[in-house]
């Protein structure tokens, strides 16, 4: 591996349909020697977001992030550390997925909800797989400034990210979900 993905973002290509990955925007958490290890920012999951609410008794908004061990519950957390179990994204970002402290923390006013985003499995790759994919033009590593890991995304984001790269990523965001239809 001559080359750390690590706290980049990836796009999509159109090309990935019909799956998890279609129009997904990818934090990439992770990457060394033994593969990768990311989280989708904006695909919700509207049925662990209902069960949630029911276990926690406020509304919590969860997303998709990724195919891998959906039953793990992973958090990216804004600003002061409320756990020891964590890996920073940068200063202000880091990821956990000590469920006990994050819910006591928003509990106890001492983590705001907004601060917290909430995720349902993530995205996986095995040694030099990440890499292979982003030769074969399946992904487009980005470098995002001033995203807000914790606001809530949707569709808009993907879009958003490949019009803003301009180009052919324009022609892109502005093509239709099903490309055989364009």
């Amino acid at each position: 591996m001559n080359y750390s993905y690590k706290g980049k973002i990836l796009i999509s290509t159109p090309d990935i349909s019909g799956d998890i990955f279609s129009r997904s925007v990818v934090l990439i958490i992770d990457h060394n020697e033994q593969g990768a290890f990311g989280l989708i920012l904006n695909k919700k999951n509207e049925n662990m977001s209902s069960r949630l609410l029911e276990i926690f008794g406020f509304q919590v908004t969860v997303y998709e992030g990724g195919p891998v061990e959906k039953d793990k519950i992973f958090f990216i957390c804004k600003g002061e550390k409320i756990t020891e179990e964590y890996l920073d994204l940068n200063d202000e970002y880091y990821v956990t997925e000590d469920i006990e402290n994050v819910v006591a923390a928003i509990l106890d006013e001492r983590l705001s909800i907004d601060h917290v985003k909430v995720f349902a499995g993530y995205s996986g790759w095995g040694i030099q797989q990440l890499d292979g994919e982003i030769l074969r033009k399946m992904w487009t590593p980005v470098d995002v400034y001033n995203l807000d890991y914790t606001s809530p995304n949707d569709q808009s984001l993907w879009k958003n990210i490949m019009q803003n790269l301009g180009g052919e990523f324009l022609l892109w965001a502005n093509a239709p979900e099903d490309v055989s239809m364009n």
